[in-house]
């Protein structure tokens, strides 16, 4: 198999994780596929889904997933347990169901029917040896953080289709595990994903690192055989790229467009849009382990210095909500009623005297990675020298940004995305956490979430959440200033796109559930 978009077209880069979807509009064939001949699935012929990459690293260990690309990769490989529906409750998956017992501090797992693609059945064995491989405490795995509540040591095949997972403590949001982000079920001992094998929609054909992945259907999935013969999913950084291969019959399926992009074709253009609403959060990080932003005044300073509004308008052309420094609007845990922070470029000069941070000189990190970041950091640079801040705004690489701003400078561009609060915090604001960008690691803090995991009782547990939330919204490094629209182009052949469904969700990138017309 060949790729079929020119290599000087499609452009090798990283792209970040994330989004957080409330509400959703769609237009063109996404929207059409309702009526007409579009209403009724039809099988065969090849999709091509173009999508920012993370250059000639690339991998299909699924368990190294961190980028769009990767999870959509995964996502036609593999299977977990259970994945986050679209209000984030995990759903079922290769898991048929699960019950704690008592004191919530075991859980039984059973498994439903299901094979890999060499057909080899899906046992309880499999389940522990990826769960437990993720788990190596010698790899970076991001599921890692996530499963830490478990004792795979302590936990057991009770036989082939019943995992019984004995916890280190009572752990009232256990599925939220089984369906953490990268924690896909492979074959007991693999090792090589040169030619893999899991027991997704899809199974493998060929792939090329930073370029093309073509996978075929199969026809014994447990959920149902996919409707599309084949599926491509092609490589292009710039956004322009993935425009015109939508736009010259090269794609499909076109991952994060821009708000420009949208507003052309939506009415009535060439290519059709699903606009995601309020989906990705966009903030930027700060170092809380290092100066300037070791001193917590001066993270209360730039909060202030932030016109949220200005930011989504200029960076997001207005599409999206302004931000409120604390993660998952919309989500459970998410404290509405915290006051909205505004500009106080006063409070802010006065907060840099008490720090002894007058005349600030500082960094910012940032890359054309994800649409707006640029843009962004050039208004974040003008509203801080409003306040005697100088920022330096440093463009770096595409394919390297996510691995260098994670433990390098003090100040980066950042999003995320479709996460519940739980996994966001465990994944980033522990002090164990793998993707901890901000590095903000203090005991209490870890203290507060493990009694929250160990708390039945949901409102004495959302509490806990809150007291959590807003202590970062008070002293944490994460500056959000807005969640955006997230846009996907899609041809006129293309339906059953869903509307609905954040990415990094079940029903995001569920090109087992498209067809061609």
């Amino acid at each position: 198999m060949t790729r079929t978009v020119p290599r000087r077209t499609l452009l090798t880069a990283g792209a970040a994780l994330g989004l957080a979807a409330c509400t959703s509009r769609t237009t063109g064939p996404a929207a059409d596929s309702a009526t007409g001949a579009a209403a009724t699935p039809r099988s065969g012929g090849r999709l091509r889904a173009v999508f920012a990459g993370g250059g000639a690293g690339e991998t299909l260990d699924p368990h190294l997933t961190n980028l769009f690309a990767d999870a959509a990769r995964a996502k036609a490989l593999y299977d977990k347990l259970a994945d986050a529906g679209a209000d984030l409750a995990a759903r079922p998956r290769l898991a048929s169901g699960w019950e704690p017992n008592a004191t919530l501090d075991t859980w039984t797992v059973r498994l439903r029917r299901a094979a890999f693609h060499d057909g080899r059945p899906v046992t309880a064995a499999d389940v522990l040896y990826s769960y437990r491989r993720i788990a190596d405490p010698g790899r970076a795995f991001r599921a890692r953080a996530s499963l830490e509540p478990i004792d795979l040591a302590a936990s057991r095949a009770v036989d082939a289709a019943t995992v019984e997972f004995r916890l280190k403590r009572p752990y009232a949001e256990f599925p939220n595990v089984l369906a953490a982000f990268g924690a896909y079920i492979v074959p007991e001992g693999t090792e090589d994903f040169t030619r893999p094998v899991g027991s997704g929609p899809f199974a493998f054909v060929s792939f090329t690192p930073g370029a093309s992945l073509v996978v075929r259907r199969n026809p014994d999935h447990w959920d149902g055989a996919p409707y599309l013969d084949e599926l491509e999913i092609l490589v292009a950084n710039e956004e322009s790229a993935r425009v015109n291969a939508l736009l010259g019959g090269q794609a499909e399926y076109a991952h994060e467009l821009a708000p420009a992009t949208a507003r052309t074709h939506e009415h009535g253009g060439r290519i059709g849009i699903v606009r995601l609403r309020n989906s990705a959060m966009q903030g930027f990080v700060m170092k809380t382990d290092r100066p300037p932003f070791d001193d917590p005044r001066v993270r209360r300073a730039f909060f202030l210095i932030a016109d949220r509004r200005e930011l989504v308008d200029g960076a997001l052309s207005g599409a999206g909500e302004i931000g409120n420094d604390v993660f998952g609007k919309g989500a459970q845990y998410y404290p509405a009623d915290l006051p909205q922070r505004v500009q106080d470029l006063d409070r802010a000069r006065a907060l840099l005297r008490e720090a002894g941070a007058e005349g600030l000189k500082v960094t910012l990190d940032t890359s054309a990675v994800a649409a707006g970041f640029v843009e962004a950091a050039g208004i974040l640079k003008e509203q801080a020298a409003r306040a005697g801040v100088a920022v330096e705004v440093r463009v770096g690489s595409k394919d390297t940004y996510w691995k260098d701003i994670l433990d390098g400078g003090v100040l980066a561009s950042y999003r995320s995305g479709a996460l519940p609060v739980e996994s966001h915090i465990s994944q980033r604001l522990l002090s164990g956490s793998t993707t901890n960008a901000t590095h903000w690691r203090h005991p209490d803090f870890d203290d507060l979430y493990t009694q929250a995991q160990s708390t039945a009782d949901p409102a004495a547990r959302a509490a806990l959440y809150e007291r959590m939330q807003r202590r970062l919204h008070e002293e944490g490094g994460f500056l959000i200033w807005g969640f955006a629209d997230w846009i996907l182009g899609t041809s006129r052949r293309l339906h059953g796109v869903a509307a609905d469904a954040p990415a990094n969700t079940l029903d995001w990138a569920r090109f087992d559930k498209v067809w061609l017309a």
